[in-house]
């Protein structure tokens, strides 16, 4: 719900068609990719939904587009062309993604992925390719240089734009925080 209301502040900000942005932010996490491994089922699905409730074939299919290009898919992987539809909600789900939520979320999802929390032998990697991010099995901490302080600078959006700093700057005080607490610093 988190990103489907920013997605219509987004929308309302940048002057994308508010219906569109709705459709896509409503159905975008169907059959998420991380956890199906298929980057295509969640938009056929959703693209088959819409028709299946009559919507326009044109829409349904505009939609689907969309929605394949949304999720992060490795530091180093080509990015699909979205409207700007499509862009509201990418920036949508990015911002959920960093500050005080994505901190929250990426223990919460490393957890359930068995990952550890920090372990400064392991390196970071930047994958550049949709296998090798999909593959990997880092650490959370290293979850945030491997995605999360890049989302800032990948947003489409000026408004977006302007609400990732401040949630970029809380993610670097929360890492500074954390080392100089694993340190015995603090």
């Amino acid at each position: 719900m988190r990103v489907f209301k920013m997605a219509q502040r987004l929308a309302e900000a940048e002057g994308a068609d508010l219906q569109t942005v709705e459709l896509i932010a409503a159905l975008h996490d169907v059959k998420d990719f991380k956890f199906t491994g298929d980057e295509m089922s969640g938009a056929l699905d959703a693209r088959r939904w819409l028709l299946e409730q009559d919507a326009d074939p044109d829409l349904a299919e505009l939609v689907a587009r969309n929605i394949a290009g949304i999720s992060f898919k490795g530091a180093g992987t080509r990015t699909k062309p979205l409207t700007i539809e499509g862009k509201c909600v990418q920036d949508a789900d990015r911002l959920d993604a960093v500050g005080a939520i994505g901190v929250a979320r990426c223990f919460a999802y490393g957890g359930t992925k068995d990952r550890p929390i920090h372990d400064p032998e392991t390196a970071v990697a930047h994958h550049s390719t949709t296998e090798q991010y999909l593959s990997h099995q880092g650490t959370s901490i290293n979850h945030f240089y491997e995605k999360l302080l890049l989302l800032k600078d990948r947003m489409h959006t000026q408004t977006a734009k302007d609400l990732a700093v401040e949630r970029h700057t809380f993610m670097e005080g929360y890492l500074q925080q954390f080392f100089n607490e694993w340190e015995a610093r603090s």
